[in-house]
């Protein structure tokens, strides 16, 4: 990392590790001064916003120290055979406790076979993917996540589609770099660190599948935005076939 690279990398850090603690700071005082003047649903919205920035700060601290290892090439990859239905149905449940204002369909063929992959590592693409649909999404929409495969082919498509403002053509790219955030009403609206999809990028990657974005308009206020990524079928190869071990 270049000397100009480090201090935007710890500028960056120092303003988004700011907020949360500047917020979890306030209310805790306020709460501490102001106990017995406070009603009990002024305690449980403060308490939500403390435990909410504590979720943030946590998130991002894992972010920073997953670029940290992706970018020393110390993260160790474990691949196993693996379905990726219960994975995936495992972190909508997660999801939909969080963004209960929205749908979710999941459309995972039978037949869809395993994949080569580390499950943890899937398994944090695929909560880094849903969790940005339901984030960046409007209101009362649905979330949908599906696979799909040719007999012939060597990978799994999974797709992960919502319902936003969408992201124009030009920034394709531009979204998988470290610390980029598209600039429009929603986004201003939502806490992030930039970190996600540069981590989700680098991880795929890392496991030897793609991942690629399209957005398509629906009507002038809506677009559907399609994160695909695409993993190795297990049986492919010979040599993924010996390292293939529940």
């Amino acid at each position: 990392m270049s000397e100009q690279n480090y201090e935007d990398f710890i500028s960056t850090v120092s303003h988004e590790l700011r907020t949360p603690l500047t917020s979890i700071r306030g209310f805790s005082q306020t709460m501490i001064a102001s106990w017995d003047k406070l009603d009990d649903e002024s305690k449980k919205r403060f308490l939500k916003i403390i435990e909410e920035q504590s979720n943030r700060l946590i998130n991002l601290v894992e972010n920073m120290l997953s670029v940290t290892k992706l970018q020393k090439s110390k993260e160790i990859f474990v691949y196993k055979e693996t379905d990726i239905r219960n994975i995936i149905n495992s972190v909508v449940s997660i999801v939909k406790n969080q963004y209960p204002q929205h749908n979710f369909a999941i459309n995972i063929l039978p037949q869809t076979p395993t994949i080569l992959v580390d499950r943890d590592k899937f398994q944090q693409v695929m909560m880094n993917l849903i969790e940005n649909a339901a984030k960046y999404s409007l209101e009362n929409t649905t979330i949908k996540i599906s696979s799909s495969f040719c007999k012939d082919c060597e990978f799994v498509s999974i797709k992960v589609s919502d319902e936003g403002i969408g992201i124009a053509e030009e920034d394709y790219d531009k979204i998988f770099n470290k610390f980029s955030r598209i600039d429009n009403p929603l986004t201003r609206k939502v806490q992030g660190s930039g970190l996600g999809l540069y981590i989700t990028k680098n991880i795929v990657e890392k496991m030897h599948g793609e991942i690629s974005v399209t957005s398509n308009k629906i009507n002038e206020n809506k677009s559907e935005t399609t994160f695909e990524v695409k993993f190795p079928v297990c049986n492919v190869e010979t040599q993924a076939r010996e390292r293939c071990k529940q």
